[in-house]
């Protein structure tokens, strides 16, 4: 197996993320969400949390899709066609890479499917090519919202991808420090902080230049979904779940629920990074705790 061909030169792309997102911004395609945060404790785990200081232009832009679906009678998807302000780049012959309209973080990227297909359905070679092309170039945190109840709120098939570090301070992501407790590599393991149901497994060190990448990453990913038990025979996941991925491993999670008192979670919560909507959800998430809010989304173990 070879490496796939790549559409854009080697050593551009985080360059090209950039300079898009300047040309973006200025033209207001590119409409980031502004946040305030504070770091939240529980057990050994430290989290992040961002409060949304601004929440209405996306739910108005949510709204507004509903509205002219509506009218159309069709659902809309904004990734076919997509707005050419956003786009950053061809990827390979089967993806393409935009970036996220709506962005907490600087630089934020979708990892997009060319043609259409479900985002509830099953990830691929073809899709773990075009994420390693990504993080070959880019050293972030990917993670793929498997269905409405993982977080996905496009049914477009998109990986995401943001740019490490995350935290405002400069810190490493929770897992991190859980992962450095794993000494075997590519080997299922059960992290003893997280009290719900995942699977967690330490990368190789050399997949990221090796040019079966996507083949690996296709593997490790069916391990990790058999070891949370969905049916890798089934045409279509048969349950919601998270999955993110860093160079250095790989994390998936199932979900049981979207959200857990009116504070919903994506893939990004499992990595430690929470968003709240108001004051208010800030002060319920301190008196739960926000493990509390990962284990009733997941599954407790």
């Amino acid at each position: 197996m070879h490496s796939p061909v790549l559409l854009f030169e080697p050593g551009t792309l985080l360059a090209k993320v950039q300079h898009r997102a300047e040309q973006a911004l200025a033209c207001s395609a590119l409409q980031p969400i502004e946040t305030e945060f504070e770091f939240l404790h529980q057990g050994n785990l430290r989290f992040l949390v961002r409060k949304l200081a601004n929440l209405a232009r996306k739910e108005q832009a949510k709204v507004a899709q509903e509205t002219k679906s509506q009218a159309k009678g069709k659902e809309i998807n904004p990734f076919l066609p997509y707005d050419s302000e956003l786009f950053v780049s061809n990827l390979t012959s089967t993806h393409l890479c935009l970036l996220n309209k709506y962005n907490v973080v600087d630089n934020h990227i979708l990892i997009v499917t060319r043609a259409f297909d479900e985002q509830d359905s099953w990830l691929t070679a073809q899709d773990f090519e075009a994420l390693q092309a990504c993080m070959a170039e880019i050293d972030g945190l990917a993670f793929y919202n498997g269905g409405s109840l993982a977080g996905a709120s496009q049914r477009h098939k998109h990986l995401q991808l943001v740019p490490l570090p995350m935290t405002p301070d400069g810190s490493s992501l929770p897992l991190d420090a859980l992962m450095q407790a794993v000494d075997l590599e590519n080997t299922v393991e059960a992290l003893s902080d997280l009290p719900f149901v995942h699977a967690a497994m330490r990368l190789s060190v050399d997949w990221l230049a090796a040019p079966t990448a996507g083949k690996y990453l296709l593997t490790c990913y069916r391990q990790l979904m058999a070891a949370i038990g969905l049916d890798l025979e089934a045409p279509l996941p048969d349950r919601p779940y998270n999955l993110l991925i860093t160079r250095f491993w790989m994390l998936a999670v199932p979900r049981c629920q979207e959200s857990y008192q009116s504070i919903p979670v994506n893939s990004l919560g499992f990595a430690g990074s929470l968003l709240v909507k108001n004051e208010e959800q800030m002060a319920l998430l301190k008196e739960i705790g926000p493990l509390t809010l990962l284990t009733n989304v997941a599954c407790p173990s």
